[in-house]
C-alpha cells in the first residue's frame, strides 16, 4: 500500500492510500456490444483503488468520467430474474409501509429503465419523477403512466427545483466520483423540508473486501462505501442518519436519512465501521487477493486442459470483471449466459464471449456453470434441471 496526494472526494482529506490496481479494464461493462470485434477492441481504462485514512471512503483515483457512457444501450436491468423481482417488490412494499408512501411525491435518482419508481407509484398510488440518461421510454407500460415523469438526463443542480417527500437513489452513488458534491446537491434540493426522507442503496464494500470479490470491482464503480463511510458522508452534508442495513446476502447497503437542523451531530450507529476498521478490511483484501485470483486462474487452466466446456452464468458487470481480471480468452470460456433476452446475441466487453440465452445450453451441454452471483444459485439450478442438464455448478 502506498500513500498518494489525492483529495478525498468524500471528506476533502489530502491523502489516500492505494491498495488495488488493474490495467486495461473495459470502461463500460453492460453496454450492448453488437459484435465480437467491437468487444475485443472495447475502450479500456485503469482502476486504482485508494482508501481515505480519515473517513474510510474508497475511490478509483484514476477514474475518467469522460470514458463512461450511460445511454439507451446501457443494459443493467435484473428484472428478468424471479429472485430479483421478488426482492425488488418486497423492497418497494417495505418502503411504502415504512414511510407511509401513499399519495406522495417521489424522486428516483438513477432510475435506469424505470422499474422501481414505477412499482412505488403503482403500489402506493404515488407520483414519481425518475432521472436517468439510460431510460428507455415504453419499456414498462404502467397504469400509473399519468403519474410518472422520466427525464433522460443525469440528476444535477439544475433539477433541484423538483421537490419530493421521498428521494430514492439505488445503485447509482457508486458511479459518481465527486460524492461529496453530489450529496450536498441532494441536500440543497430538499431545502427546509425537514420531513423529507432520503433512501440510498449501494454495493456494500464490506462484502467486497471481506469476500475478496474482485469481480465486484469494475470501472463504472468509482466509489465504494462501508456503513461507516457512507454515514459520515451523509452527516457531513447536512443529514441525520436514521438507519443503516444490508440486504441481498449482505451485497447491498441501505441508508435512511433525513435533513438535519444545521450540522448533524448524532453519535455513530452501533455497527458503523471506523476508518481504522475499514483499513483492516482493506489489509485483509490485499493479503488474500492474489491467492484468490491465482486459484481461479489455475482452476480454469485445469478445466481447459481437461477439455471441459465451461460457461459463465451472468453476462453483466461481474462477468466482465471476472474475465478481464483473470485475463481469460475465448479459448478458456466461449459463452456467457444471461436471462435478459435483450442481451442475447451481444458480446462481453473486453473478452468477446457471446452472451446466450439459457435455452442455448440444451444444445451446448456445458460441463461446468460458474454462477456470477450466489444469490441466484437456486434459481439457476432449477432452470438447468428443467432443461435436463446436470453440469457441475460453481459460484463466486
Amino acid at each position: 500500500m502506498r500513500s498518494v496526494e489525492h483529495t478525498c472526494p468524500a471528506c476533502g482529506s489530502a491523502e489516500m492510500h492505494v491498495f488495488y490496481e488493474v490495467d486495461d479494464v473495459p470502461v463500460n461493462s453492460v453496454l450492448l456490444v453488437a459484435n465480437r470485434d467491437e468487444a475485443l477492441n472495447f475502450q479500456t481504462g485503469t482502476i486504482t483503488l485508494a482508501v481515505c485514512p480519515a473517513c474510510g471512503f474508497i475511490s478509483n483515483i484514476t477514474f475518467d468520467e469522460a470514458l463512461t457512457q450511460y445511454t439507451a444501450q446501457y443494459e443493467a436491468t435484473q428484472g428478468y430474474s424471479p429472485t430479483f423481482n421478488k426482492f425488488h417488490k418486497e423492497l418497494a412494499q417495505n418502503l411504502i409501509d415504512r414511510y407511509d408512501l401513499h399519495g406522495k411525491d417521489i424522486i428516483e435518482i438513477g432510475c435506469d429503465k424505470g422499474d422501481f419508481i414505477t412499482m412505488l407509484c403503482e403500489m402506493g398510488d404515488n407520483r414519481g419523477v425518475g432521472f436517468d440518461p439510460a431510460y428507455v421510454p415504453g419499456r414498462h407500460p404502467s397504469p400509473a403512466v399519468d403519474r410518472l415523469t422520466f427525464i433522460t438526463d443525469f440528476y444535477s443542480e439544475k433539477y433541484t427545483n423538483y421537490r419530493a417527500d421521498f428521494i430514492c437513489c439505488k445503485m447509482t452513488l457508486e458511479h459518481i466520483p465527486d460524492v461529496g458534491d453530489f450529496i450536498a446537491t441532494v441536500r440543497r434540493s430538499i431545502g427546509e423540508n425537514r420531513d423529507a426522507i432520503v433512501f440510498f442503496q449501494i454495493p456494500n464494500a464490506r462484502y467486497v473486501l471481506g469476500d475478496i470479490a474482485f469481480w465486484d470491482i469494475y470501472y463504472e464503480h468509482c466509489s465504494y462505501f462501508t456503513k461507516g463511510s457512507l454515514a459520515r458522508l451523509f452527516r457531513a452534508n447536512g443529514f441525520e442518519v436514521d438507519d443503516l442495513w444490508t440486504v441481498y446476502d449482505d451485497q447491498y447497503l441501505m441508508i435512511e436519512a433525513r435533513p438535519a437542523n444545521g450540522l448533524a451531530t448524532a453519535e455513530p450507529l452501533p455497527d458503523e465501521e471506523s476508518p481504522v476498521q475499514t483499513r483492516e478490511l482493506v489489509d485483509y483484501f490485499v493479503e488474500h487477493y492474489e491467492a484468490k485470483r491465482d486459484k481461479w486462474r489455475r482452476e480454469l487452466a485445469r478445466l481447459k486442459a481437461a477439455g471441459q466446456k465451461v460457461v459463465l452464468w451472468g453476462g453483466g458487470s461481474k462477468g466482465v470483471a471476472f474475465l478481464t481480471t483473470l485475463n481469460q480468452s475465448l479459448d478458456d470460456i466461449a459463452y456467457a449466459v444471461d436471462i435478459n433476452p435483450i442481451k442475447t446475441g451481444t458480446f462481453m466487453a473486453g473478452t468477446g464471449q457471446e452472451i446466450v440465452a439459457p435455452s442455448f445450453l440444451k444444445e451446448y451441454r456445458p460441463d461446468m456453470v460458474i454462477i456470477m452471483n450466489p444469490v441466484y444459485r437456486d434459481e439457476i439450478s432449477r432452470d438447468l434441471a428443467a432443461m435436463d442438464l446436470a453440469p457441475e455448478i460453481r459460484t463466486l
